[in-house]
This record gives structure tokens, C-alpha cells and sequence, in this order.
């Protein structure tokens, strides 16, 4: 099947979405080796996903899905897709605790960095929390810490089969492009990032049809966050805007103030230190904006400022390190 279906994109040719949930669904039960998996995924770096295929992606992953019922806390889900090379440090998994930290419920999605140094699994392993599919785990993390992390290989076959292929490829695949979608708790509040306006028009198009609260963010130069480095792109269920630091009432960043470290000991550095505020300004303010924007997503009727403000409060009176802590001693 797997050479039947190369021949025929190879002839500039798309799938359908029955198709590409099929052939996701194979994957997934082991049926290609590694060689066809990575000649299958080298396709989507040669020519974008079409709307299609992603839909039929989504639902192979979401048929064969681990699912998990943490409705009772009502959690959001601040999630980037990654692979925009901008090598930042952990600003979302960051902005999670933060926002927990404000008293809204995370149900973090996340996995091990492909494209880049330290992907949220990487720095959550690095101090110590354990992944678990246990949903009576997750309920109780998300009582006692207001957090938990899914970890998504745990939750999804496919991701599982194909992990060895995407460490060995070493760049963004269309598995980037699922991986925010797929959130094994079927999250009802999302902040998702992309890393170009084309995913994230496709994005918007999906979740439309969803009943998902979300907002969908690109940064105009190219980060799959809100970087302070100049405007970003927001889409909401109701309207699509621009956004700039100066609505979160901060100055504008240089792209070396929110540049990551070279390894995960490094990357761990910065993440705590911004934890405990030792972070510097422009660390703090980056991570804050992206809090804001799920604050923001939870609670519209709050400007863009008043959110970033809970948000800074939340890290400055160290609620956020104590989400953390408490995380950390239920391992």
C-alpha cells in the first residue's frame, strides 16, 4: 500500500480524507517500515499539507486516541506545533504554569523536541515528573497542582511508531502540524501556536468546526508564539487581528533576549530562574504576553493588558513556581 501511495504523490497528487486516515491508521499498527514511514513524511517537506489530509490525519489520531475525561476541571491546552526554528527557550510550557498560577486548570499536551533542543517532555523529564496515561493520576496532579502533562506518545499509538523516524529526520513534520489538535482530554479551551500563516488559516478553518474555545496565534516573523518581537496574527472563533506588544503594555523585543540555551541543562536553567523571577525583563515579559493570551482566551472580557497583568502576578507572587512545586513533590 505504502509504495502505491509514494508513487502516487510523487506524481503531484493529494490524498483524500479517507485516505490519509487510513494510511495514518497503518502507521500507526506497525504496517510500514522506517524507510516508507520517512519517505511518507519527507512529502510534507517538499509541498504544505492540504486541508484534507490534515482533517484526515486528525481523525485517524483522534479514532486511535488514549482518551482521557478531565472535563471536571474544565482545563485549557497551550500547545505549540514547534519546528519554527527560532530556538527559544520553553516559553509555553512556561506560560502553562503561569496560567495555572491564575487559577485556571492546564491540561498540558507535549512531547520531546524533533527540531529543536528541548521540546516541553524534554524539560518536564529533566525535573523529574513522570509521564503517566493514568487518568486518576492526571485528576489528582490537576486537583492538588491546578497542572498535569500528557505526554503525547503516552495517549497516541501513531506518535509512538513514528517517534524513532522524526528523531532520526530531525525537522518539522506534519506531525508537528497535529500534535495541538489531538489533546488525548479533548481540552474545550485552547491557545494554540503555528509556525506560518498558512497552518494557521488551516487551523482556523478546523477549529471552526470544532466546539473547541480557541485562539490561534503566529508571530508575524516567524515564531509559533507570541514573541514581543513585533506583531502577531490571532485567530478567534469571532474575529482574526493583529496584535502588538504595546496591548500587553510592554516594549518590543529583540529575537536574542528570548533565545534558548544549547542543551536541556541549560534550557532548565532558564526555566526556573524565570520561575523563581530570576528571569531576566524581556524572559518574564515574553512568557507573561503568552499567558495572557490563554487568560485572555478563557476570560474575553478582559483586555489584553488586564490579562497580562494577572499573568505577571501570578509569576511575581510565585503561584507559578508553586504549581510547579507541588507537580514536582507528586511524583
Amino acid at each position: 500500500m505504502m509504495k502505491d501511495t509514494l508513487n502516487y504523490l510523487s506524481s503531484h497528487k493529494t490524498l483524500g480524507r479517507e485516505e490519509s486516515k487510513a494510511i495514518l491508521i497503518e502507521m500507526a499498527k506497525g504496517q510500514f517500515s522506517e524507510s516508507e514511514m520517512a519517505a511518507f513524511l519527507a512529502v510534507y517537506l517538499m509541498r504544505p499539507i492540504t486541508v484534507e489530509e490534515m482533517v484526515g490525519f486528525r481523525e485517524a489520531l483522534l479514532e486511535l486516541c488514549l482518551a482521557i475525561d478531565l472535563s471536571a476541571y474544565d482545563p485549557i491546552d497551550l500547545c505549540g506545533t514547534g519546528g519554527d526554528g527560532k530556538d527559544t527557550f520553553n516559553i509555553s510550557t512556561l506560560a502553562s504554569f503561569v496560567v495555572a498560577g491564575a487559577g485556571i486548570k492546564v491540561a498540558k499536551h507535549g512531547n520531546y523536541g524533533v527540531s529543536s533542543v528541548s521540546g516541553s517532555s524534554n524539560m518536564m523529564e529533566y525535573f523529574g515528573i513522570r509521564f503517566t496515561n493514568d487518568e486518576q493520576v492526571l485528576q489528582r496532579q490537576l486537583e492538588t497542582s491546578g497542572i498535569c502533562f500528557l505526554h503525547a506518545p503516552f495517549f497516541h499509538p501513531a506518535l509512538k511508531n513514528v517517534g524513532p523516524v522524526r528523531q532520526a529526520l530531525r525537522v518539522k513534520t506534519f506531525f508537528n502540524m497535529l500534535g495541538p489538535m489531538v489533546n488525548p482530554a479533548g481540552v474545550k479551551h485552547q491557545l494554540v501556536g503555528v509556525f506560518n500563516l498558512e497552518l494557521a488559516r488551516i487551523y482556523a478553518y478546523l477549529y471552526q468546526q470544532t466546539a473547541v474555545n480557541y485562539t490561534i496565534v503566529h508571530a508575524l516573523d516567524g515564531y509559533d508564539e507570541v514573541s514581543l518581537t513585533g506583531q502577531a496574527k490571532v485567530y478567534g472563533r469571532h474575529r482574526e487581528r493583529l496584535i502588538t506588544p504595546e496591548e500587553f503594555g510592554v516594549e518590543t523585543l529583540s529575537a536574542e533576549q528570548i533565545r534558548g540555551g544549547a542543551s536541556v541543562p541549560e534550557m532548565a536553567k532558564i526555566f526556573i530562574d524565570v520561575l523563581k523571577g530570576l528571569g531576566t525583563a524581556a524572559q518574564q515579559n515574553v512568557v507573561c504576553a503568552n499567558a495572557a493570551l490563554a487568560i485572555n482566551c478563557v476570560y474575553p472580557e478582559l483586555s489584553l493588558e488586564q490579562s497580562f497583568q494577572l499573568a505577571a502576578e501570578s509569576l511575581q507572587s510565585g503561584k507559578a513556581l508553586s504549581v510547579f512545586n507541588k507537580l514536582v513533590e507528586l511524583q
